[in-house]
């Protein structure tokens, strides 16, 4: 086993899970798959017992996704509800703000209170059991309450990534039909302000079904309002009274509709239900995360994404869990301001994207040393495959070489973890994913569906349903098993890339449409990309292929510099070399094209479709781009494309 990091002995010693009890389990998961998840699903409250655990089948023809279909519960009293006996005076969520000196702190108990009082706004407004609630604020404790108002009265929330445009907003409204929209007035990240309220008021001049808008007082900044259409959140659950029955939903009944965006423009409504989901979020995030009661966690995705849902809100919450809420950047206002909140807070797992870790990298180790981190027990890394230099940076400049990685794979249309080393039970492998999650069932398969068995490289597909698996697209079922079931049948399709080593280890190598297929050799993405990020000189790097005469797909790289390093041809050979002699001749990049940024969406997740347009040297019809962090970043790399064409013709 090369490269392999043990577990820590004294973390093994008090983990939920070690090695022997991972294997007995994982076993006991395959061979009784029913049993393992009726026990799972005991951890949460019923209001109606289940009688049958699961009905599914993976055919085109018949799809069945269904979990403890007969069974009835509510999530706020899951969430909240239960834990007010022992916790009401307890914190919750721990806030902190775009600027430093801003802080709160929300207890259960007033969790509770704010929940009750929203949710009978909502009723007062005509929100019923099955409506659809659009939620369009920033990582504020307000987006909490807002998702638990909603499931307490059975209504599906809707929750939108608060950078999005008026237009994709639009979009999002219109196809999941919502009654009410939450926001606010502004938004705050970097020091800049997000005009919400204005972004909303724009999309809903095409939505005439949206009723009412509650506005949240974030900025207290003057903003456009409609009497008799919006109203001010704070003035209304004063109003309120604050007790809301909980309403008795099914386990098959929607809890969400989360959107994924398509290179189409159309975005992708996932919707997931509520048993199912609830069971698989709240006993994965425990075990993968090894929290123990007192642990502080933080999540520093945005709400808008299905990571914050999972395991940012739903997994802490079931769980009874503090958890720690950042609106704002890392690099904002300097580079240490993740560390100082997790020196503040006391941070005890900390769960975060690899995109992000590589900006910090660039700023080397002084920022974190200024900060005392040895609260850190675990670490997580989600959104991509993170590079194994990124891992190690990770591991040994932040964890100090005492908190195992959880590398986290799973995606929007699974809910939960799929594949991941649990801490205290698998060891490490930098940027490999690891083993599957109890009762998952990975299988690697070619482009023709054969399985593959051993060491392989193939498609990442899974054999067999779980709870937390999305059940459909909304209003588009024929989509959803055309996309994810209809490619190899029997099989659940995840669009990825993967390589098994000799130990079983998986390692995600990219999204199958980023895999280059260079001379009949099939070259993954996240390798090109890990090999060329090692370097000395580079802080960051994207692949992509485009078309090649004689190759049939040449290797195109984006080059994003360390601060202080120049561009010039003698670095540009060198990388070229650099890769050469890492993967090989084959792998040598064709382009190296300087970056000064790569365009990103919110969640830190590389644009790489649109970076494949300009390497084909098409500057326009870029598909969806409301997810583009900073639009400008698009422009910018146009731009150094077009001057590079025009100094080669010179």
């Amino acid at each position: 086993m090369s490269d392999l990091f043990p577990v820590p002995p004294d973390f093994a010693a008090r983990a939920h899970v070690d090695a022997a009890a991972y294997e007995n389990l994982y076993g006991r998961s395959l061979d009784d798959n029913q049993g393992f998840w009726r026990e799972q699903a005991g951890f949460l409250d019923w209001i109606k017992p289940f009688t049958k655990v699961s009905d599914t089948r993976f055919d085109p023809d018949d799809l069945r996704i269904r979990w403890f279909a007969d069974g009835t519960l509510n999530a706020s009293v899951n969430c909240i509800d239960r834990h007010l006996p022992a916790k009401a005076d307890l914190p919750a969520i721990l806030w902190e703000g775009d600027a430093s000196d801003e802080r709160r702190t929300v207890t259960w108990g007033q969790l509770s209170d704010r929940v009750n009082r929203l949710a009978n706004v909502l009723k007062s407004l005509g929100v019923a059991k099955g409506d659809v609630v659009t939620i369009y604020l920033p990582v504020i404790p307000e987006a909490f309450v807002a998702m638990m108002a909603c499931v307490r009265i059975g209504a599906v929330h809707s929750v939108v990534f608060s950078g999005f445009s008026a237009e994709a907003l639009a979009n999002r409204i219109a196809d999941a039909g919502a009654k009410v929209l939450i926001t606010a007035d502004e938004g705050k990240r970097g020091g800049r302000a997000v005009p919400l309220k204005r972004n909303a008021d724009e999309a809903l001049t095409s939505q005439p079904g949206v009723a009412h808008v509650v506005v949240v007082r974030r900025t207290g900044a003057p903003v456009p309002f409609s009497p008799g259409r919006d109203l001010w959140y704070e003035d209304a659950l004063a109003a309120a009274q604050p007790w809301c029955e909980p309403v008795e939903v099914g386990a098959e009944d929607p809890l969400f509709i989360l959107y994924t965006s398509g290179s189409t423009g159309k975005p992708k409504g996932l919707v997931h239900t509520t048993g199912g989901y609830l069971v698989h979020a709240g006993t994965s995030w425990k075990t993968i995360f090894d929290w123990h009661p007192g642990d502080v966690f933080w999540c520093t995705a945005d709400v808008g994404w299905v990571t914050a849902h999972t395991y940012k809100i739903y997994g802490p919450l079931l769980n009874g869990a503090t958890s720690v809420l950042f609106e704002g950047v890392p690099t904002w206002p300097d580079s240490s301001r993740w560390w100082s909140i997790i020196e503040r807070y006391r941070v005890a797992i900390f769960y975060t994207a690899p995109t992000a870790l590589r900006s910090l990298m660039r700023e080397g180790e002084g920022p974190v040393r200024r900060h005392d981190l040895s609260s850190l027990r675990v670490l997580g890394s989600v959104g991509e495959p993170i590079n194994p230099e990124a891992w190690r940076w990770y591991h040994s400049v932040i964890g100090a070489g005492r908190c195992p990685i959880v590398d986290t794979y799973w995606q929007t249309e699974t809910g939960a973890v799929l594949l991941v080393p649990i801490p205290g039970a698998i060891p490490n492998k930098p940027g490999m994913a690891a083993k599957p999650y109890f009762g998952i069932r990975p299988v690697v398969v070619d482009a023709q569906g054969n399985r593959l068995d051993g060491v392989a490289e193939g498609n990442m597909c899974f054999e067999g349903s779980w709870p937390g698996q999305a059940r459909t697209i909304l209003h588009d079922h024929e989509r959803f098993i055309r996309t994810y079931f209809a490619p190899y049948p029997g099989l659940f399709f995840t669009g990825d890339g993967v390589r098994r080593d000799e130990d079983g280890y998986y390692r995600i190598s990219g999204r199958v449409d980023d895999v280059i297929n260079v001379s009949g050799h099939r070259l993954g993405t996240v390798e090109l990309e890990s090999a060329i990020s090692s370097h000395r000189a580079v802080a960051e790097s994207a692949v992509v292929g485009f078309p090649h005469d004689l190759k049939g797909q040449g290797v195109f790289a984006y080059v994003t510099l360390k601060d202080g390093i120049t561009e010039s041809e003698e670095l540009r050979k060198e990388l070229v070399a650099w890769v050469r002699a890492r993967i090989g001749p084959i792998a040598s990049p064709d382009v190296i094209q300087w970056a000064p940024a790569l365009p990103k969406n919110r969640a830190g997740k590389i644009l790489r479709r649109i970076l494949a347009k300009v390497a084909a040297n098409d500057f326009e019809n870029f598909g969806d781009t409301s997810t583009v962090a900073d639009p400008a970043v698009v422009g910018d790399i146009v731009q150094s494309r077009k001057d590079t064409l025009e100094r080669e013709q010179v």
